[in-house]
């Protein structure tokens, strides 16, 4: 994809798109489509879609966010594009904005969910951690959990961590980390409940791997095993916002720099004390 963010608004209405209920118990669904073009299979989603109200919501403007984040911070993700376009819902024409991506699998790869993958092949009452650290995916995953505590990820289900298999080349490894449209202040539809909200509140969340409190489960990272993170400055913020005036308000920016700097912070301090 040659650009982040295309505000040049594209049609797109020749898509068709499913619908794949919010598996994190908000109201409304979520749509996803796919195209391929050229031998390239890019897929497309959409924030949260409802009937009365239409688009609403800003998962899609979090994707671009947090690959933002991720690539400030070291650390190997999906690259999501966010597209002003307008597509076709039920007969009518909705003026969105969505995310894309390419397909991470490279040729002859097959995936898998992780939750699948181990209750297929896991020991005896043997926990989703242990079993990730034996087939030496600690870093990776000591690493997802220090993303998703910065940005609060509800949504870290095992369908939401993927297994890449290639038989003929006999390589099993985890898929880039993707899908993190309900994180940051994803509940929040308007300013006045962005302002209300606690970005250091440990909300419960919706993780295969630990508990259920993203903060709980920096703990179970060893001392000797801190991901090595590049460092995130207050300038940071600049990159992190670069384009999104007029796409989410000054407002909602506000807050989410608040949320990731001072779970940052928070996390520079944990590490300290180890």
């Amino acid at each position: 994809m040659n650009t982040q963010l295309v505000r040049e608004k594209q049609d797109l209405t020749y898509l068709s798109w499913s619908v794949y209920r919010n598996s994190s118990g908000t109201a409304g669904s979520f749509l996803k489509s796919y195209s391929e073009l050229g031998g390239k299979k890019v897929y497309y989603k959409l924030s949260n879609f409802d009937k009365v109200q239409g688009v609403i919501g800003h998962e899609c403007v979090n994707e671009l966010i947090v690959d933002r984040l991720l690539t400030i911070l070291g650390v190997t993700h999906l690259p999501y594009q966010l597209i002003h376009a307008d597509i076709m819902l039920e007969g009518e024409i909705h003026d969105v904005y969505l995310c894309a991506s390419e397909d991470f699998k490279e040729k002859g790869e097959s995936k898998i969910a992780l939750d699948a993958y181990k209750e297929r092949e896991a020991e005896t009452k043997e926990s989703a951690l242990d079993f990730c650290v034996r087939l030496g995916w600690e870093n990776y995953i000591y690493q997802m959990m220090v993303v998703d505590y910065l940005i609060l990820n509800r949504d870290r289900h095992g369908a939401n961590i993927e297994v890449l298999r290639n038989s003929k080349k006999k390589t099993l490894h985890l898929a880039p980390l993707f899908d993190h449209g309900l994180s940051l202040l994803c509940r929040c539809m308007n300013d006045s409940q962005v302002e209300a909200f606690d970005v250091m509140e440990d909300k419960l969340c919706n993780n295969f791997i630990g508990s259920r409190s993203t903060w709980e489960n920096l703990k179970l990272i060893p001392a000797d095993k801190i991901p090595a993170l590049n460092p995130l400055r207050e300038s940071d913020r600049e990159i992190i916002m670069e384009g999104l005036d007029g796409i989410i308000s000054g407002t909602l920016q506000d807050k989410i720099w608040e949320m990731i700097w001072k779970r940052w912070c928070a996390y520079e301090d944990f590490c300290n004390s180890r």
